[in-house]
């Protein structure tokens, strides 16, 4: 109780403190700010984290449960849209449709799935949540999202530029680099100051997303909305949660898997809605609604497992 307390101040105030600043300062930056931690902040918190995360156990089986969240949300979404146009006599119009799919697919299980875990679990069981980000969000956000929005959209279909945001992705690489350079040993004091940027990257993690909602200002698809949320955020972790133990997953490793798909709409979805021309105000309104439905899920998921 003491930790989800310590979390909630953190994440909360964090948040705040974005919202509040992205209200002040100049729009040009969340952008730059972004920027930053896209190609130096996160890629730093993954090195500095992976030198305690312990690999000894079956990661490799953090992936295969992302994709099969991934590929279940998606269905149910699918579900969820066929069953609303029988009952109603009417249809979702395709951008709609495809916003409500991958709000339902893809979560945010870097930028708030990281801290989450580092917070709840501890840095031994981080592998868990990185293999699941980069091995299983990542592919399933610009591999399967890509090609329902192409679906669902009209905007161009530029598949070599989405193959290049993966492979530039600047995550993968200090992937990498952090398993290799696990190997070197490094002074007390180096080891001190890595760990302490690596954190220092995770709380402007959470300040850029309060400076991004504070730029939000779109409240509208809220029932569509909701049909993402109680799929993503509700149904997916309650199925696969009691099904871990039957990949072997259990205590601990257990509990960053339950977080991981219990996490918010990812930021990718918004990026995918504007690319291809899909339900932006959707998109919008999944991501805002999420952060808020994740701080009372938290200590159910907590809980449970």
């Amino acid at each position: 109780m003491a930790n989800l307390l310590e979390l909630y101040v953190k994440l909360v105030g964090l948040i705040l403190v974005g919202f509040f600043l992205g209200r002040k300062l100049p729009a040009t930056v969340p952008p730059r700010l972004g920027q930053l931690l896209f190609w130096v902040g996160v890629p730093i918190s993954i090195v500095a984290f992976l030198r305690k995360a312990d690999l000894s156990a079956q990661i490799w089986i953090a992936p295969a449960i992302a994709y099969i969240a991934i590929l279940l949300g998606a269905f149910l979404a699918w579900l969820a849209i066929k069953g609303q146009a029988y009952l109603t006599n009417t249809t979702l119009q395709h951008p709609t449709q495809g916003s409500l799919i991958l709000a339902a697919m893809v979560g945010n299980t870097g930028y708030i799935g990281f801290p989450v875990t580092l917070a709840m679990v501890g840095q031994d069981y981080f592998a868990w949540a990185l293999f699941y980000d980069l091995l299983g969000s990542l592919f399933g956000s610009y591999g399967l999202g890509v090609a329902l929005a192409s679906r669902f959209g009209d905007g161009a279909t530029n598949y070599w530029q989405m193959a290049q945001a993966i492979l530039i992705n600047p995550a993968l690489w200090s992937f990498g680099f952090g398993l290799l350079f696990r190997q070197i040993s490094i002074s007390n004091m180096a080891e001190f100051y890595l760990e302490k940027l690596g954190w220092g990257a995770v709380a402007l993690s959470l300040i850029l997303i309060g400076m991004r909602l504070s730029q939000l200002n779109s409240w509208h698809r809220l029932p569509q909305a909701g049909v993402s949320l109680v799929i993503k955020m509700l149904l997916l972790p309650l199925l696969l949660g009691g099904t871990l133990s039957l990949f072997g997953v259990t205590g601990s490793a257990a509990q960053v898997i339950v977080l991981q798909m219990a996490m918010p709409p990812a930021f990718a979805t918004m990026v995918l809605a504007e690319t291809f021309n899909l339900d932006r105000e959707l998109a919008v309104t999944s991501l805002a609604l999420g952060i808020m439905l994740l701080l009372l899920t938290l200590p159910v998921w907590l809980w449970l497992f």
